[in-house]
């Protein structure tokens, strides 16, 4: 399998900076299923160029990078490109990341730790925790700085953290007001929560941060209760299986 790129950072749930995962040699080299690999690199490559919100992109690309392999394995195998494929693109769409016990108490830590706030604590088709902070919760209007209602869920973060975990940040806006001040915003407020987490012990490099200001809403924009929703900062947790062996 040393013709397929695939990317080398496990620090991320997607591909970063722009890379994706391609095949180093034509495919027309490959005698079966050849087919079926090009229909998983265009998967692949969906996951890459078509806008996708985190949510969604992890498991695309989990399930084009299985389905491929899937397939080059029939193909080298004798088995059955068709099943091999399918089998590959089942096992994935969760196999970029772990899901050990060790998730799983992170997850009910955190769910005990928020427990009547409004963040939501959930597991992901992707195998991640996902931490929906509203931003009313935790930011001023127009300021970056960690709220003090905030403080005991990041440092419940904190505390649950080790080498092998990768942190996401990500902060949003609602549709109010130009990309130039929004997304400048929602990256400060994610970096605000990177270097709490910091200043908590966690690893600067094991946190990747982004501002997205307005883009991928979680609900309509019509209204103020719809906005609210939207002005959020998500923390994404992993166990990428790069990492975990």
């Amino acid at each position: 399998m040393k013709n397929l790129l695939l990317p080398s950072s496990p620090s991320s749930p997607a591909v970063l900076s722009g890379a994706c995962p391609v095949l180093s040699r034509p495919l027309s080299r490959l005698r079966a299923g050849s087919g079926l690999v090009a229909l998983s690199l265009a998967m692949l490559a969906a996951g890459c160029s078509t806008p996708m919100s985190e949510r969604q992109r992890g498991t695309a690309v989990g399930a084009g990078v299985g389905a491929g392999v899937g397939a080059v394995i029939g193909s080298v195998t004798g088995g059955k490109a068709g099943q091999s494929a399918v089998i590959g693109g089942v096992v994935g769409a969760v196999a970029g990341n772990l899901w050990s016990k060790r998730m799983e108490e992170r997850q009910k830590a955190l769910e005990q730790a928020t427990q009547g706030t409004a963040v939501q604590v959930a597991r992901t088709a992707d195998n991640r925790i996902r931490v929906n902070i509203p931003s009313d919760f935790s930011f001023d209007i127009g300021r970056s700085a960690v709220k003090p209602q905030m403080r005991p869920v990041l440092d419940e973060l904190a505390r649950n953290t080790d080498a092998a975990l990768r942190m996401n940040v990500i902060g949003y806006t609602d549709s109010t007001g130009s990309d130039a001040v929004n997304r400048p915003l929602s990256l400060d407020r994610a970096e605000s929560v990177r270097d709490y987490l910091v200043g908590r012990g966690v690893t600067a490099s094991r946190i990747v941060v982004d501002g997205r200001g307005a883009s991928d809403p979680v609900a309509s924009n019509d209204s103020e209760s719809g906005r609210a929703m939207n002005r959020r900062v998500e923390i994404y947790l992993s166990e990428p299986a790069q990492a975990g062996g």
